[in-house]
């Protein structure tokens, strides 16, 4: 529970407590690549590892120790800079969903499902050889996340945004669905949504999918093309759109919060430098060190559900 702030732009003072991790590698954005999931494309050197698996890493082996909680002052303080901000950006990753009990991808490959690779699970290839299995799959990740509920943070952000509309881009690397589920709209969602659907193929004017057959994957009547979960896959490029309204946000943004992620993934991280670039005001809040403490004004050392609340009422 550590806070920091009154650093030089780029340059972040490393505490006692902090050196074992000042070695940790910076990743940096890939040039002239498109932005793809889980591999060298974008800039990350994790290729073996599905984008929802890196969504996921944290720094939990380090084991940090807990700092000091963070002043009233401080809070005041940064409360002070939400009131005056024109535009708000927020990015958040997996720690804020692991509040609510979200499985991980890899922490969902329990039991049978432990038999099978990242990429037979989450690859366009592996879905056409193993349709059936690959759905059930996504069925059961989805039956996980169903029985989990949004936390105090998505409440807190929701509520925020509602209060203040157009005043707050939020950006999600999570494919859950709980901010939406706590009420936020929009939310751009860089890796997709676990409980959308959409065709693997480009869609034929007979694909409707209100109209299928079958259910283990639904497929359309008329030309068999399949229904797939609407998430990123490896090799598979982000949402353009998105990303793009994310970039142009962060460009714009005078105040950024970085809640609940690594810094590992990239583009998503990427949004960070591009926002401390233009001279907004960028806060970490995770309760490990990340990858873009170093771009941070303020690095704050808790769990989002529990400063949120208090700091966006």
């Amino acid at each position: 529970m550590v806070s920091h702030s009154g650093r030089q732009r780029g340059h972040l003072s490393i505490t006692k407590w902090q050196r074992p991790f000042q070695n940790v590698s910076r990743v940096a954005v890939a040039a002239n690549t498109k932005p793809q999931c889980g591999g060298s494309a974008c800039g990350l050197p994790y290729a073996g590892h599905s984008v929802f698996d890196l969504a996921y890493m944290t720094f939990d082996s380090l084991h940090a120790p807990a700092g000091p909680p963070i002043a009233d002052t401080e809070i005041a303080s940064l409360r002070q800079r939400l009131q005056n901000a024109r535009h708000v950006l927020v990015l958040t990753g997996a720690g804020a969903s692991a509040e609510s009990g979200v499985p991980t991808f890899r922490d969902a490959q329990t039991g049978y499902w432990a038999q099978f690779r990242p990429e037979e699970m989450a690859s366009e290839a592996g879905f056409l050889a193993h349709p059936q299995r690959v759905w059930d799959w996504y069925q059961y990740r989805r039956d996980l996340i169903g029985r989990v509920m949004p936390n105090a943070g998505h409440v807190a952000l929701a509520q925020w945004q509602a209060r203040h509309p157009d005043r707050m881009t939020l950006v999600t690397q999570n494919v859950d669905g709980l901010h939406q589920r706590a009420g936020s709209r929009p939310v751009l969602c860089l890796h997709g949504n676990l409980m959308d659907n959409r065709w693997l193929l480009p869609p034929k004017a007979c694909c409707d999918a209100r109209f299928t057959e079958g259910d283990a994957p639904p497929q359309c009547p008329g030309c068999g093309n399949y229904l797939r979960p609407g998430v990123v896959w490896f090799g598979e490029a982000l949402p353009q759109a998105e990303l793009q309204q994310a970039q142009d946000a962060a460009k714009g943004c005078d105040l950024m919060l970085v809640i609940g992620t690594s810094g590992h993934v990239y583009p998503a991280a990427g949004l960070a430098h591009i926002a401390a670039r233009g001279g907004a005001h960028v806060v970490v809040i995770n309760p490990e060190p990340t990858e873009l403490d170093s771009v941070a004004d303020q690095c704050w050392r808790l769990p989002s559900a529990q400063i949120l609340p208090a700091l966006l009422a």
